[in-house]
């Protein structure tokens, strides 16, 4: 009987032990497995981002360029300490956006120079991506400007330029320049970027219209050709237009619809955002989509990469935000003319999700 018993028992410990050793091998096959379907998934998926990263300066007085503010003796007391903080949490907000990878195309507007996106890519998770750099200095009197950084082992960039805005009833007129980029993925598919930041709404909205009408022509102009030389060829416009979706600047000039209207020109996938009274930038209480993003029908449609969901994002995240007494979450900007807040920016990033 003593035998038996331990013959069982012995038995029984063999049992468990191999029952242990199949459960292990199981979860490490689902593991794996998973891992593979995640990366075989981001292979088929890309993250496109915007964001206007208010006043992205270094500490240095560039000669040339209004940003003697921006100094630790200027007005604004900007200093290394407030300089890496504020790269630290724009890091943070762009590497937050997709969920489990690093963006693949990201837009900026409001940065500097070329330095600071090196100081950028450089910091946070956003060093994990290896991103390369795209930045021309434009005549924008206060020195800032648009800006393109990109993983190159996910989008290869084969051509880019900067689009000079000049104006023939006002040639005097300085702003900020549209980047276009032209890339393509690793599927294959060329995409023909225009990252933008259109003239303000600071002296009045009625009184800067026509400034920024005459920018919409512009950058019109720019993807017919682009749509003549490649028909195939996806049209993706991003940026701060400081005007809304229906405004006669994108509605009309830039023939940008709402997803799901029958017509040949971009589809603004901000729309439905702003037909729900959603925004990214906040006005005295009032929300505002300036920070847009188009594209071209191809997108759509059932055939390489399209656009999940027929419409754009806004991200945002508690850290982000300043939530005034009246209990309203607005976007935690670094500074109130030259009264330091600390915040990463005014705006929010607004970004689409591409699939194929």
């Amino acid at each position: 009987m003593e035998l038996l018993s331990r013959k069982r028992e012995r038995f029984g410990k063999l049992l468990f032990v191999n029952v242990f050793s199949l459960i292990i091998y199981v979860m490490i096959i689902v593991v794996f497995s998973s891992c593979s379907h995640w990366k075989n998934a981001t292979d088929r998926n890309m993250t496109v981002v915007f964001y206007n990263v208010e006043n992205l300066f270094d500490t240095e007085d560039q000669n040339g360029v209004q940003d003697d503010e921006f100094t630790p003796q200027g007005s604004k007391k900007w200093n290394q300490e407030k300089y890496r903080k504020k790269l630290s949490d724009i890091s943070r907000a762009i590497s937050a956006v997709n969920e489990g990878d690093l963006p693949e195309i990201v837009g900026l507007c409001e940065v500097e120079n070329k330095q600071v996106l090196h100081d950028l890519v450089s910091t946070g998770l956003l060093a994990h991506g290896k991103y390369r750099i795209i930045h021309y200095d434009s005549p924008d009197q206060r020195g800032i400007d648009c800006a393109f950084i990109y993983r190159p082992s996910e989008f290869r960039v084969t051509f880019h330029k900067a689009v000079r805005i000049r104006l023939e009833d006002n040639p005097g007129y300085r702003t900020r320049d549209i980047l276009y980029v032209k890339g393509r993925t690793t599927s294959r598919e060329y995409f023909h970027i225009f990252v933008n930041h259109w003239p303000s709404r600071n002296a009045g909205v009625r009184k800067t219209e026509e400034n920024r009408i005459a920018v919409a022509g512009v950058l019109k102009s720019q993807i017919d050709s682009v749509r003549k030389a490649d028909p195939a060829g996806h049209i993706l416009v991003m940026g701060d237009l400081n005007d809304l979706p229906n405004n006669k600047s994108v509605l009309d000039i830039l023939n940008a619809s709402p997803p799901g209207t029958d017509r040949s020109g971009l589809v603004n996938l901000m729309y439905p955002l702003h037909e729900r009274g959603t925004g990214s930038y906040n006005y005295m209480g009032s929300w505002n989509i300036y920070d847009q993003i188009l594209v071209s029908p191809g997108l759509l449609d059932e055939k390489g990469f399209r656009c999940v969901e027929s419409q754009g994002y806004v991200y945002r995240n508690d850290w982000m935000e300043f939530v005034t007494p009246d209990g309203n979450a607005l976007p935690d900007r670094t500074y109130g003319g030259n009264r330091y807040y600390g915040g990463v920016s005014d705006h929010f990033p607004v970004y689409i999700r591409l699939r194929r």
